[in-house]
């Protein structure tokens, strides 16, 4: 047979594989009733650019549950898709227009549209061949866009079918509005940062002439939409003054002083301007009080009409200027530094406006008592547990759902306004008269849907809700939605209220969170650090099992994981590593059919390592499923890591490299190297598919072809544990001799011995005798031992010279200090680094003896001497007991 390639080619075989993947049919699942599917839901990116590390972090973990679930033998559907993504893409391609020196204003809504569709399909068919360089097994037969005609039915009909029940509404309420932007804002697309500000105190003088009353704010501008101030009704200091009039400076406008429980007497001077239009706290006011609703903004964040002199002027320009002037009035009391919360705008960052708009929203609560029944009830697990409390949190404090957007890229309202009676048709079709009166003079609402509206339908969207398809009826619901957990209300509370109003069932049946990705030292990862790892550059320079096994294996449900290139690079080396391994099992086997003999696949386990090697592999599958079941997929790896190249390459190879020198085919340990190869490459293969699947395909032309094994591993049948296999004395023996083997070559490292030079031992045990004397020239030619003795525990003399003993779990173990070093020179060796060190510590006394020393130097410093007189003394004693040994 050929021989395999010294080196593994990740990319050349890379493409090979996923092309032949693909034409196979593999990604794609037959609908078979009699099974129970496996299905995951792809979180779709937006079409915004590039996929990062968050994403490669995604495709990971799911492609991981769907090969695993596919290998037990489950019709599996890995259901990819796209988001149209509403605000950024609009803001994306703005900025490209914005380069031609354009706007969508100047181009139209056509047009915009035209642009925006461009952009869109490119980035889509970026975004699905980066998946696919990741090793995505998703079926792109039934890929999805947000957009597309079948999930744009979805979001029509779902908000027709909500405004029919009363729970879609249109009214007048503070929401946050983007200047940048020029769109609302749901609460969740608002970041909130610390901003060092200001408290003004500013006074507005009584009507009736008789004085003043000072307020305290953040935002002087404001003061134009003011139309009351209100007091604590339990605060004595203003009493008198409710129900009488104040006057707003500059614009000398009377507003009254109110009573309400909402005013905290502790904030300012105890009394708050109330502006209804720009504060939601005072909206809430102003709704009790029947106040008025004045505002003074322009979308732009420019002071409209209702500012008077300032019309025009920016809102921070429009401060300066407003606490200029009214220091010149002598109404400014006085400005005291004040730390406090402000949103932005998650897209552009831009300081975001609280305003009072005519908007779309979503009556959450009835929809959120039925999500919340269903977690409560068990219906739904969110794994890691700890979420689930936060979740109900903010479900059972849920607010209405702005879902309008003044925006022109994404799903426009379906609702039409009629010229003539005044009245609203909402429809699922475009409508083409009014279902009120007739007329044909109805105009489509111009605002579009939140992004996280058509978002929430997609686990049924995807699959052809409305209709009653054959995809929804057996792939609904699906069986986890994977996803990062700073999006569980964005998207996952919104999908679960979403999925359950429009179908009676639950979307997903677990919720599966990971984390954020940070640096190697926990760091955020950003352009401006410069420790972004780009996902694209890390495939090329260490290929995609590399980078998949580094993020897996790094991740815990609902922790950040820590990533750096030195992981990506292990877990590069642990390629390689394997790749080595099966490349010499393959020469082996392929060196004993040239001599004209046959290796027999399946063979009971006799010799000790051989039966050491089945139980361990037994006893690893049984653990990794038992973790795969738990969603622990990073302990997974570690599992399947720790015993491919801490058991399986470095103890089993090397040892049946021993056994192959001489031709015995009765020993042979290649039926055993072949199928623990075999097994593990596919307990591996969800984690690592390219390379798995390369050398399982070598694997595979070593076995008979009455195996009858299929064409591909990602078919083949996932590893189920034979408890009848492991082997509980096999694996304490060669524990023993592992930990015999260890201990000799740390002893060979402490000491400098020349590696080709063979040390004496002599090694004593009880119980495991018979098993660590069949091990002897595997401990011989491991560790570099020659002469060995291998002895009962009785024989041992009671004064065994001058030796280094080590005493073991199971054994002892002598090394003659003659073997190993120059007995004089070691010793005037040791006699030197005593003295030194007992010079050092005398230096040490002395400086922490001296009283002038104790009282001048800092505290951590005298406690650094201190922590090295410790460790000075501890190497004293360790030295003297080394000198000891040699002497004895």
């Amino acid at each position: 047979m050929p021989e395999i390639p010294k080196a593994y080619e990740p990319g050349k075989i890379e493409r090979k594989w996923y092309n032949f993947w693909l034409k196979q049919g593999y990604f794609t699942p037959e609908i078979d009733p009699k099974k129970k599917p496996f299905v995951i839901i792809m979180p779709p990116p937006n079409v915004t650019g590039e996929l990062h590390l968050g994403h490669a972090l995604t495709t990971t973990l799911e492609d991981v549950m769907v090969r695993w679930q596919r290998m037990k033998g489950k019709p599996t559907l890995w259901l990819p898709g796209t988001d149209h993504a509403g605000i950024a893409t609009q803001v994306v391609v703005e900025q490209q227009l914005a380069e031609q020196s354009v706007t969508r204003r100047d181009i139209g809504r056509e047009k915009f549209h035209q642009v925006a569709w461009e952009w869109a399909n490119n980035s889509r068919q970026s975004i699905n061949l980066q998946h696919q360089m990741l090793g995505a097994s998703c079926d792109w037969t039934r890929e999805r866009f947000t957009l597309d005609e079948g999930p744009s039915k979805a979001v029509r009909t779902a908000f027709v079918n909500l405004y029919n029940k009363g729970l879609i509404y249109r009214g007048e309420r503070i929401i946050n509005w983007c200047p940048r932007c020029q769109t609302a804002l749901s609460d969740l697309e608002v970041e909130h940062k610390e901003i060092n500000g200001h408290l003004y105190y500013i006074r507005y003088p009584l009507a009736d002439e008789s004085g003043f009353i000072t307020v305290a704010t953040t935002r002087p501008e404001t003061f134009f939409g003011d139309t009351a101030v209100a007091v604590n009704p339990e605060d004595a200091r203003y009493k008198d003054l409710v129900g009488k009039k104040v006057v707003l400076p500059i614009i000398d406008k009377q507003i009254p002083v109110i009573a309400d429980d909402a005013v905290d007497v502790s904030f300012g001077t105890g009394a708050l301007k109330i502006t209804p239009a720009h504060d939601p706290t005072d909206f809430e006011v102003g709704q009790r009080h029947n106040l008025p609703l004045v505002d003074i903004m322009n979308p732009d964040a420019t002071l409209n009409e209702n500012a008077g002199p300032y019309a025009g002027l920016e809102r921070f320009a429009c401060r300066d200027m407003v606490v200029d002037d009214l220091k010149g009035k002598g109404l400014l009391e006085k400005i005291e530094p004040y730390l406090h919360s402000v949103g932005h705008c998650i897209r552009c960052q831009t300081m975001v406006e609280p305003r009072v708009s005519l908007q779309w929203f979503i009556r959450t609560k009835p929809l959120a008592e039925k999500a919340i029944r269903t977690v409560r009830e068990g219906d739904i697990t969110i794994i890691p547990e700890r979420f689930t409390k936060i979740y109900f949190e903010w479900m059972e404090n849920i607010k209405d759902w702005c879902i309008s957007r003044q925006l022109w890229w994404g799903h426009r309202i379906p609702v039409w306004y009629c010229q003539d009676c005044g009245e609203l048709t909402v429809s699922v079709d475009i409508a083409s008269h009014c279902s009120h009166c007739g007329s044909s003079q109805i105009v489509q609402d111009n605002d579009v849907l939140d992004t996280w509206f058509s978002s929430a339908l997609w686990t049924h969207s995807t699959l052809g809700w409305p209709e009653d398809t054959e995809d929804l009826r057996y792939f609904y619901p699906g069986a986890v939605m994977e996803t990062g957990y700073d999006i569980l209300f964005f998207w996952v509370a919104r999908m679960i209220m979403m999925g359950l109003e429009d179908t009676g069932e639950i979307p997903f049946r677990t919720v599966y969170l990971h984390g954020l990705i940070r640096d190697e030292h926990g760091e955020k990862m950003s352009k401006l650090r410069g420790n972004v790892i780009n996902p694209t550059e890390a495939i090329n320079e260490y290929g995609v099992d590399a980078l998949r096994f580094a993020l897996a294996s790094n991740s815990m449900p609902g922790n950040d994981v820590s990533l750096g290139r030195g992981k990506v690079e292990s877990s590069r080396n642990f390629v390689n590593k394997l790749w080595n391994a099966a490349r010499f099992i393959f020469q082996s086997v392929d060196a004993t059919t040239l001599t004209g003999q046959t290796i027999e696949i399946k063979v009971e386990p006799q010799l000790l390592e051989d039966r050491w090697i089945v139980s361990r592999l037994n006893r690893v599958i049984g653990e990794v499923n038992r973790l795969m079941e738990r969603f622990e997929f990073g302990e997974a790896c570690w599992q399947i890591y720790d015993f491919m190249w801490g058991e399986f390459c470095d103890w089993y190879v090397e040892i049946a490299k021993l056994r192959l020198r001489p031709v015995e085919p009765a020993a042979s340990p290649l039926p055993f190297l072949v199928n623990v190869l075999e097994n593990s490459l596919r307990l591996l293969h969800p984690f690592m598919p390219f390379v798995t699947e390369e050398l399982w395909q070598n694997v595979k032309q070593h076995f008979p072809e009455e195996s009858h094994m299929p064409d591909s591993i990602m078919t083949a049948s996932y590893p189920v544990a034979d408890n009848g296999a492991i082997d509980p004395e096999a694996e304490r023996a060669m524990n023993s001799v592992i930990e015999i083997i260890r201990s000799i070559r740390n002893v060979r490292a402490r000491y400098k011995v020349e590696a080709a030079k063979q040390i004496e031992a002599w090694i004593y045990a009880d119980e495991l005798l018979p098993q660590i004397s069949s091990q002897a020239e595997a401990i011989k030619t491991l560790a570099r031992v020659n002469p060995l003795a291998v002895a009962p525990r009785r024989e041992r003399e009671s004064d065994v010279g001058r030796a280094v003993v080590l005493v073991l779990k199971e054994s002892e173990v002598i090394l003659p200090w003659a073997s190993l070093v120059d007995l004089s020179a070691e010793e005037q060796r040791l006699t030197r680094e005593r003295e030194v060190t007992e010079a050092r510590i005398a230096q040490l006394d002395a400086r922490l003896g001296d009283n002038d020393f104790l009282a001048k130097a800092p505290q951590h410093v005298v406690e650094k001497e201190k922590q090295r007189l410790t460790e000075l003394s501890d190497k004293l004693e360790r030295v003297k007991m080394e000198i000891s040994q040699l002497r004895s």
